[in-house]
């Protein structure tokens, strides 16, 4: 029986990778190589995982295949501090807004020389040097303003389709060759009596236009190693070690299973381990969404980069590394942006039928125009099949995408929601559920005191006035809550002594010479307190999912103040309007059952998903999906980043975590929960405008390529003019331009 050859595993980021058919183009070509196994592309990260044998085809080779198929090989990411993918982004927003520059300012020159008779003072050039000039100009606008829709269209071609890019290169190219004829060989046109009109003009802009949405495009991409570096950052950078006795700060990459590590007040906890001695309250918003400290003794497991909030403990290392929950959540954001595949264009959908059947068309129109017409004229013949290429220009098809995108995202910003491109517009019309993180989305993320209740013969200012001046010495998270009550009801604390913290319990004090003593119910009990029928309040105010701190005084409780983080104000009112829109709202959190059902109860929201792990949250949403629902994701904390993520719409509260926002699809930058509605109707009505404008696009071409292939000429004697043919070009694209900026007026409207 042959021993199994262990298989190794290798990561090198590509650049160029636009869309999932790049990634099968980048797996298929590496899983071809000598040694590969497998070949696991993430478009998210612009890494592929390689699976190989220790004997396998080396990265020389690995390169040469990247190249080769026409993407960049930016090297392996451990051998280099700067993310090369990110870098490669920069470099390309770059090139975008160099060639786009230069490709206006030539388009201008080359306009006005196209235009001739409307500017008197270019009136005295010769026309045969002005074409000459117009050559020039137009030439480097072409190839190199417009190198990448070439490229683009030839990788297409090898792997035998075609694209957005297919369409951008053959209408520029057609458009420059037919004018380059007319400028080199103006007889040819005259013996089909023609004259010869020249379209550097519509090269140009053919190829600027694009580019500038290109350009948007790219700026809105890239977030995803922008919320995986945030996810990073948060962990601190080195850990108080104790080794064979003594306290040393190591690197956290240094600490090993096993080690004891000192965590001091307000310290971030560096790996996650379980407590071996001491006490805390420990924040660990950051995974749960829970705004409660959780409190943490001897053998209770604790989470690498959550804050420790009050005391001192030590703990043993049980997870480093890639081992750890902060490591998963970054695994977990890494495979649900790079699984979720993206939209391709509704355009290029059009173009992969439209090209084809445009080239096909041309190529009828020759044939016939130069074997079954009387007298064919083989200048003729040539001009017919040129103009159905030219009157198929993409340029209104190019547009109908970055305009409405432009005006949508505009307005959206104008009101406080950043939409981060077409993109994460296009499945909004198919939204059916929307799902709310819990806590510090429609909550507003700190407890409040929302009840008060005392014993009998005790007033509620004499009740909260003991419970101020015992927290106003205390390190418990919720003595802030309480403290603030008393200072918004313009209460003073008395003075304190003998202050001693029960951990887990609660505490104890002297206030004007009365023992006094805060906690919930287990601490009144083990000091046998008289609960004074209050136990039985404090199981209600329980049942709607909030915490209980009884006072006592003098061996009795005089009454007990239960604390809940609320819902913001504007959630109700954002809830109602969704489901007036016919959608489904939800729920989700960490927290218990209870909790859950009192927010949604107040709210309105009937589908509740409670005691939700931070790693299931995207499994939830997955489900969802699973059975037919299109899933709208809106949360504000790091653990909420793989939902947004794995969500067809993620939605970020701009107030919360910049991990959560990168790894959404629509930010808002308020926490006014009514702009949730508002992004999703002003998403609708976008959309509705890009098809709109596909729409006439398309309509104005195709109704064209039957008129430029002479079908009007048995009836009429009527053939289309060239100059015509850029006429109907430039009305498609005023007809596109004209109805995104109608999507102002509209959302006017749906705001008035």
């Amino acid at each position: 029986m042959s021993e199994k050859v262990a298989t190794k595993k290798t990561t090198v980021s590509i650049g160029g990778m636009t869309c999932a058919a790049c990634v099968r183009r980048v797996e298929a070509a590496l899983k071809s190589a000598e040694g590969i196994d497998d070949a696991a592309v993430n478009l998210a990260t612009g890494r592929a995982t390689l699976s190989h044998a220790p004997r396998w085809a080396g990265m020389d080779s690995i390169k040469r295949i990247i190249v080769d198929a026409g993407y960049e090989f930016l090297g392996v990411p451990e051998e280099t501090l700067e993310d090369p993918v990110e870098a490669a982004r920069i470099r390309d927003i770059r090139e975008l807004k160099t060639k786009f520059i230069a490709g206006a300012v030539l388009s201008v020159f080359i306009f006005m020389g196209s235009m001739q008779e409307w500017f008197p003072f270019l009136k005295p050039v010769p026309r045969q040097a002005m074409l000459l000039i117009l050559f020039v100009l137009a030439t480097p606008v072409v190839f190199w303003v417009g190198s990448r829709f070439f490229s683009g269209a030839i990788k297409a071609a090898r792997q035998k389709t075609t694209d957005m890019n297919t369409l951008v290169a053959v209408g520029a190219f057609s458009a420059y060759i037919y004018s380059t004829a007319a400028t080199f060989f103006p007889s040819f046109f005259s013996s089909a009596g023609i004259a010869a009109h020249v379209y550097f003009d519509g090269a140009a802009m053919i190829v600027t236009l694009i580019l500038l949405g290109r350009l948007l495009e790219a700026k809105t991409k890239g977030r995803t190693s922008m919320a995986i570096k945030r996810l990073m950052g948060l962990k601190p950078s080195t850990a108080r070690v104790i080794r064979n006795g003594q306290e040393m700060d190591l690197p956290v990459d240094s600490v090993m299973v096993g080690d004891l590590i000192l965590v001091r007040p307000g310290e971030k906890i560096p790996t996650d381990g379980e407590v071996v001695s001491g006490s805390s309250a420990v924040d660990e918003s950051m995974l749960t969404g829970e705004s409660i400290p959780v409190a943490k003794k001897e053998g209770d497991e604790v989470f690498g980069a959550t804050l420790n909030k009050s005391g001192s403990f030590t703990f043993r290392a049980t997870k480093v590394g890639a081992e750890t929950a902060l490591a998963q959540i970054i695994r977990m954001v890494e495979e649900a942006q790079g699984s979720k595949a993206p939209i391709q264009r509704l355009a290029d959908k059009v173009a992969s039928v439209f090209v084809p059947v445009v080239f096909g068309i041309a190529a009828i129109t020759f044939v016939i125009w130069y074997f079954f017409v009387p007298q064919p004229i083989f200048a003729r013949a040539l001009l017919n099949f040129v103009s159905v290429l030219i009157i198929a220009c993409p340029c209104a098809m190019g547009l109908a995408t970055p305009t409405a995108v432009m005006v949508g995202t505009g307005l959206g910003a104008e009101n406080g929601i950043l939409i981060k491109g077409g993109e994460s517009l296009e499945k909004a019309y198919k939204l059916t559920t929307i799902v709310f993180d819990k806590t510090g989305t429609l909550t507003k993320g700190e407890p409040e005191v929302t009840d008060i209740v005392t014993a009998r013969d005790v007033q509620e200012k004499e009740l909260l006035k003991t419970a101020i001046s015992i927290e106003s010495v205390s390190e418990h998270p919720l003595g802030q809550a309480i403290v603030d009550r008393g200072r918004n009801d313009k209460l003073a604390p008395e003075p304190v002594t003998d202050f001693e913290a029960i951990s887990g319990l609660g505490v104890r004090a002297v206030v004007n010479g009365a023992e006094c003593l805060m906690g919930n119910q287990r601490f009144m009990e083990q000091k046998s307190m008289a609960m004074n029928g209050l136990n039985r309040e404090a199981k209600r105010l329980a049942g709607e999912g909030k915490t209980c701190v009884f006072v006592a005084r003098d061996g009795q409780v005089i009454g007990l103040m239960a604390l809940s983080d609320v819902p913001k104000a504007t959630a109700a009112e954002a809830i109602q309007s969704l489901k007036s829109m016919g959608l489904r709202a939800a729920i989700i959190t960490g927290d218990n059952e209870n909790t859950a059902r009192a927010i949604a109860q107040t709210l309105g929201i009937d589908e509740i998903l409670a005691e939700v792990l931070p790693g299931d949250k995207a499994k939830e949403i997955q489900r969802l999906q699973d059975q037919g629902h299109v899933v709208a994701m809106v949360g504000d904390g790091i653990n909420d980043a793989p939902a947004l993520s794995t969500a067809d719409i993620g939605i970020a509260i701009g107030a919360g975590t910049d991990v959560a926002v990168e790894a959404s699809d629509i930010t808002l930058i308020t926490d006014d929960l009514r702009s949730v509605p508002m992004a999703i109707r002003l998403s609708f009505q976008t959309m509705k405008v890009i098809k709109q404008n596909l729409f006439w696009a398309f309509f104005y071409n195709s109704l064209g390529i039957p008129i430029a292939a002479g079908i009007l000429y048995p009836l009429f004697g009527i053939l289309l003019n060239p100059v015509f043919a850029a006429a109907a070009m430039a009305m498609s694209s005023v007809s596109v331009v004209s109805n995104s900026l109608r999507l102002r007026r509209s959302w006017s409207r749906t705001l008035s």
